[in-house]
């Protein structure tokens, strides 16, 4: 009877362990910690999910426009990047935000256009462009200032941009001031073509004067961006001529105006200058001109600053500034861009170092010529 006791304790004793959730001999060793730090995994995996949506929400607010246009009935539409309109509608864009900057096409700004109006409320910008027509064609943005005090900033996180196309059968080119345009061809960046369309459909072609004849887009070295014209990848001497586009869309075909392309080949750098004066003595009461040349790329500008004799005393001088283009043979154009400085009635204190500071984006260059009293 004991034996049999025995035997039943031991039974109970191998059985009880599974029947309460705990591991038995059989099987394999826990793992250190296996039972308390895994349940403890299973509530931190949430929040580390909830963290990386978190980031992605907060990713895509920066990348979210803040332009809408304003549609009938109090409606608004977020902006893609591109819009078609008919000429004539007129448009209202808004832009959220207390302090915000615009861009349109110049050439509103140019002619102080009454159809155009902005107004800087509380939460938004607001901007009506009524009566559109064709040449109102171009890109539209809006960006958040951050000031301090007063120096601004442009908030990159919050911007917004459409280029918007006033369709006009009548004029599928965007009217432009000119009937002739020059566009300079330079070798170390693409050349712009610009002629731009009204409609994003129209099929446009490029043709040389002469000898006549389509030039072929190829994509590569030329191709056509519906919101530039054609773009020059990488302009050479032999793309110089007269060009103009061709624009066909559901009618007769219609034609730009013509530009001139000139090849420039100038080196890069400050202004290549020289100085030089009439002459480098004077008597007394003679009249002395001191001449500063810069020889650069035909749309770079110049900049003239003068230091002379008399300055400080403020000895009255006459300063003239102007340029023209040369054609220095084989297609090359360059810019001579000259500051003229004459001092009349040559006086003793009007002796001495005449400096010419010519600046342009590239940095400055000083020179220096001396005139000596007889």
């Amino acid at each position: 009877m004991r034996l049999w006791v025995l035997l039943s304790l031991l039974l109970l004793q191998e059985t009880l362990p599974h029947v309460i959730g705990q591991p038995g001999k059989s099987r394999r060793p826990k793992e250190p910690g296996e039972n308390k730090i895994k349940p403890v995994n299973k509530k931190i995996k949430p929040k580390t999910s909830k963290m990386k949506d978190r980031e992605s929400a907060d990713s895509s607010l920066k990348s979210q426009s803040i332009l809408t246009q304003v549609m009938d009935k109090g409606r608004f539409q977020k902006l893609a990047a591109t819009l078609s309109l008919s000429a004539g509608q007129s448009i209202e864009l808004r832009c959220k935000g207390s302090n915000v900057t615009w861009n349109y096409p110049s050439y509103l700004d140019t002619f102080k256009d009454s159809r155009l109006s902005i107004k800087q409320l509380d939460r938004y910008s607001q901007l009506i462009l009524a009566n559109s027509t064709a040449a109102d064609t171009g890109e539209y943005s809006c960006w958040l200032q951050l000031c301090n005090g007063n120096k601004c900033r442009k908030d990159e996180t919050k911007t917004g941009s459409t280029y918007i196309f006033f369709t006009d059968k009548e004029e599928l080119f965007v009217p432009t001031p000119s009937y002739f345009e020059i566009v300079y061809l330079n070798p170390d960046k693409p050349a712009v073509i610009p002629c731009r369309v009204t409609s994003p459909s129209a099929k446009v072609t490029l043709h040389r004067e002469f000898p006549a004849g389509e030039i072929e887009a190829d994509g590569t070295d030329i191709i056509y961006d519906v919101k530039k014209g054609f773009v020059y990848q990488h302009p050479t001497s032999d793309h110089k001529g007269i060009v103009y586009c061709k624009a066909e869309s559901q009618g007769a075909p219609q034609i730009s105006i013509k530009y001139h392309l000139l090849y420039v080949e100038v080196p890069k750098g400050p202004p290549s200058t020289t100085i030089a004066a009439s002459s480098s003595r004077a008597e007394v009461s003679d009249s002395i001109h001191v001449i500063c040349t810069v020889l650069g790329e035909p749309d770079v500008d110049v900049n003239f600053r003068w230091q002379y004799p008399g300055q400080e005393s403020e000895r009255p001088v006459i300063i003239q500034n102007f340029w023209r283009l040369i054609n220095r043979g084989t297609g090359h154009t360059t810019r001579i861009s000259k500051s003229v400085l004459l001092v009349e009635d040559f006086e003793a204190k009007d002796a001495g170092n005449y400096i010419c500071i010519a600046q342009n984006l590239q940095g400055e260059t000083t020179v220096a010529t001396k005139v000596e009293l007889n």
